[in-house]
């Protein structure tokens, strides 16, 4: 192991403070201000200091040995990009105002990348001629950029923030799916190292396109994501993901649809109250517009609309709700009345649970009036099937119809299986064998590199603060020099010794410093192992503090140095 150099604190830029910042919402927020691991410049917009820094190259350094590992060949693309590509794609358009966008003085079109997709497919169409080329695994480990409407919770919903992504090139399906497992189990490698927990969910494509796509998740209450577990088998799924069967049933003995007078009754809860009805008796209708079309969405009474499923159903086409305009220009639409059958030059789009047959009380598209016994497949026509309800605690498992759990969760890690989408859009071909052209297909596999720095501190951290798994942290011991001459001179000489045998040291030598203030700062900036010259220095005794569990021991220099020497 190489000499590593000491971290003294008294040179280090390093400032600690005892107060959770004003705007901080979330833990890893608060803690890695608080311990002087990042300091906010503008809102979403963070500056790493030497701690900081030192923990996002450990992360580095393991995503990159781990991409290594697999055959994978890093490269580092720009990260102003020209508009060309991206329109394309489409996804000039599609990725909305998250997109930052600009021109130069020539009034060219350029954008900060979200993702490389478009530039890594030129940049192999320019270097791959022949199927002798391929399969290849390109990555890079770059600032990345979104606009986000309202940046929160520190680095870990920024405007820039670091992010290994890696994208593969093969002839065939076959090759994808084998480039896929590769960095599947890559990915597994590295959150194992990071000492993440974390789960494999089902996910959607969204805006990357494609087919197949997982997400890497870690368990935390600061998550914006939240997945469904199964607690009797293996799955799990974001909940965008989460399906459920459609499953017909006979409505032979329904008798004929009928009109009932409802008056003031234009939400399902007054509704069902009037009625003596259970909300899940009746149908909702939620009315949005798709690209400037209504279109009518169907949920049971008792199930909210996810429009986060909407839109991604409809992506790229623009959703947005229907407004008093829209009724207006619309008097066949009757506002808290609407119901599917007699709709007209409306799309109808519902949830499976409006499977074929299934009887409800819905709106009869008259003020004042509901219809009940209306039968999906009978009474109406459902134009197309799409889950877009908001899943909920203990809604069946799609595998063995077990009551699902759902927990918060930080998304770490994201892999998709993207096909054709980008190589069709930007015409990466090579020869193939006989001479003749073939479409490249594609895999794009992303990591949140400063977002892992944040998951990790949620997942670790305790009441006194950071917590880091040795791989990850800033050094592998923290010395602290108790205050005197004499602790401070053992403090040095350990850390030097310490140094020369391979071991990262931070040494706590500030001058003028409180023993308190010292142990309160080496708990807080959580180095695994707290390394103290403090009462009985002059007997060159030190105590070992293991930062997580808390335990204790006296131990000689030599001792001490020995059993840090040997992890």
């Amino acid at each position: 192991m190489a000499n590593a150099p000491v971290q003294r604190m008294s040179q280090l830029m390093v400032k600690t403070l005892r107060d959770d910042p004003a705007d901080a919402e979330v833990l890893s927020h608060k803690l890695l201000v608080r311990a002087g691991y990042v300091r906010r410049t503008a809102a979403g917009i963070w500056t790493w200091l030497p701690l900081g820094k030192k923990v996002l190259a450990n992360v580095e350094r393991i995503v990159r040995e781990e991409m290594d590992a697999i055959g994978a060949q890093e490269v580092l693309l720009p990260a102003l990009l020209p508009r060309e590509p991206y329109d394309a794609t489409g996804r000039w358009d599609e990725y909305g105002a998250e997109l930052f966008r600009l021109q130069d003085r020539k009034g060219g079109d350029y954008l900060l990348g979200p993702t490389h997709e478009e530039i890594f497919t030129l940049m192999v169409k320019d270097q791959a001629s022949s199927y002798k080329d391929l399969p290849v695994i390109l990555y890079q480990i770059q600032t990345k950029f979104r606009d986000e409407a309202r940046p929160r919770a520190g680095i870990l919903r920024g405007r820039e923030f670091l992010m290994k992504d890696s994208y593969s090139f093969d002839l065939d399906d076959d090759g994808l799916a084998q480039s896929y497992a590769l960095h599947r189990k890559a990915y597994q490698r590295i959150f194992e190292r990071l000492g993440l927990d974390y789960r494999i969910c089902e996910a959607t494509a969204g805006a990357m396109g494609g087919s197949k796509s997982e997400e890497f998740l870690a368990p935390a209450e600061a998550g914006e994501d939240t997945f469904a577990d199964c607690p009797n088998c293996d799955f799990a799924a974001n909940t965008e993901a989460v399906s459920y069967e459609l499953k017909p049933v006979d409505a032979a003995g329904v008798p004929a649809a009928e009109d009932i007078p409802t008056p003031d009754t234009p939400t399902i809860e007054t509704l069902a109250a009037q009625l003596g009805v259970p909300a899940s008796a009746t149908l909702k209708n939620l009315l949005v517009k798709v690209d400037g079309e209504i279109v009518a969405v169907g949920v049971p009474g008792d199930r909210e609309v996810d429009m986060g499923k909407v839109e991604a159903h409809f992506a790229p086409a623009g959703v947005e709700m229907v407004t008093e305009a829209d009724f207006i220009a619309r008097p066949d639409l009757v506002r808290g009345y609407v119901g599917p059958q007699g709709l007209d030059k409306v799309k109808y789009v519902a949830d499976p649970r409006v499977a074929p047959g299934t009887s409800w009380i819905t709106g009869a598209n008259k003020a004042d009036t509901h219809a009940k016994n209306v039968v999906a497949g009978r009474d109406f026509e459902v134009d197309e099937y799409v889950d877009v309800v908001v899943v909920e605690e203990g809604d069946p498992c799609p595998k063995c119809g077990t009551g699902l759990k759902l927990d918060r969760a930080i998304e770490i890690g994201h892999i998709f299986q993207l096909g054709r989408k980008y190589a069709d859009a930007l015409k990466l071909d090579v020869l193939g064998q006989n001479g003749k052209p073939v479409r490249v297909t594609m895999g794009s596999y992303g990591v949140g590199v400063s977002r892992a720095v944040a998951a990790l501190a949620e997942q670790t951290a305790d009441d006194k603060g950071l917590c880091w798994p040795q791989e990850v942290a800033p050094a592998d011991v923290h010395v602290v020099a108790a205050g005197k001459a004499l602790q401070t001179e053992l403090a040095l000489e350990v850390s030097d010794k310490l140094a020369a045998a391979g071991v990262r040291v931070l040494v706590d030598d500030r001058a003028g410093v409180s023993p308190g203030v010292k142990f309160t700062d080496s708990e807080l900036i959580g180095v695994p192992q707290i390394l103290v010259a403090g009462r009985r220095s002059a007997d060159r005794v030190l105590e070992l503090k293991d930062r997580r569990t808390g335990e204790r021991e006296e131990l000689t220099v030599d001792e001490a140095i020995a059993r840090l020497t040997a992890r």
